[in-house]
């Protein structure tokens, strides 16, 4: 049974169609790449999922649950959280400070509590440290932890903003291009990170340019191109589809025409 799914989509922007009447779904413990060229929709359809923006038709559901143009900070109490393009972490924080920002969701109490340092307080605290260190060791940051995460690697980077997200402990996760400015060595751990968290139950949702790691790891693919949904299935499937290869191939034409 599916936990998330996606019906008929769509968005426009000053009468230009971004995305057109797009749908699928992610079952939990899978991971599903959403593929295309350059402006086909896939950043786009990220946020009419994760809430950014409120789409124009088509519904996003959850668990069952209409959860469409629902607040991002609602989806994540739900269950539904992602990451983004550009880094959105807090440079000069420590490691571990960054990921104790990813419980304000769910670490809630009286804030005369915290003034006042109560014991339940302390203890709330206490709790919410150790649970940020082991989210540093499954993403295996734990000996940077005191680290300022500015000091980090980009791949490591990639992985605590990924960290922090598994702090609002999702059922599905939205990753938005996370071995994007990688090298090999630090692609190939957050392709075996993503995969221990679908291993594990969570639901990964992916949007990746590299076709190696895509192809590696995904259960299922959707291919974008101009909005449109042009093929859909296995990572074998969807390689040999005639119309994926055209919208690769018509994309690195273009380019090259553009450069000529």
């Amino acid at each position: 049974m599916s936990i998330l799914e996606v019906k008929g989509l769509g968005i426009s922007f000053g009468g230009l169609r971004a995305v057109n009447d797009v749908s699928f779904a992610v079952k939990p413990g899978e991971i599903v790449s959403v593929i295309g060229p350059n402006g086909a929709g896939k950043t786009t359809l990220f946020n009419m999922i994760s809430g950014v923006y409120m789409p124009g038709v088509g519904q996003v559901f959850l668990e069952g649950q209409d959860i469409t143009a629902r607040a991002p900070y609602l989806l994540a109490r739900q269950g539904l959280t992602r990451t983004f393009q550009n880094l959105q972490i807090f440079q000069e924080m420590t490691v571990l400070e960054n990921v104790i920002a990813g419980f304000h969701l769910t670490e809630r109490g009286p804030i005369w509590a915290d003034l006042l340092s109560w014991p339940s307080a302390r203890k709330r605290a206490g709790e919410v440290r150790n649970g940020a260190y082991e989210l540093l060791t499954r993403v295996r940051l734990e000996k940077a932890a005191e680290e300022e995460a500015g000091n980090l690697s980009y791949g490591a980077l990639k992985r605590l903003e990924i960290a922090r997200a598994l702090a609002m402990s999702p059922k599905v996760l939205l990753l938005d291009e996370p071995a994007a400015g990688c090298n090999a060595v630090e692609t190939e751990e957050i392709d075996a990170l993503i995969a221990e968290l679908a291993a594990s139950g969570i639901a990964i949702l992916l949007v990746e340019h590299d076709m190696k790691m895509v192809m590696r790891i995904s259960n299922h693919i959707v291919v974008l191109d101009h909005g449109e949904k042009i093929a859909e299935g296995t990572p074998t499937e969807v390689s040999r589809n005639p119309d994926v290869i055209a919208a690769y191939l018509g994309s690195e034409e273009e380019t090259a025409h553009a450069d000529g």
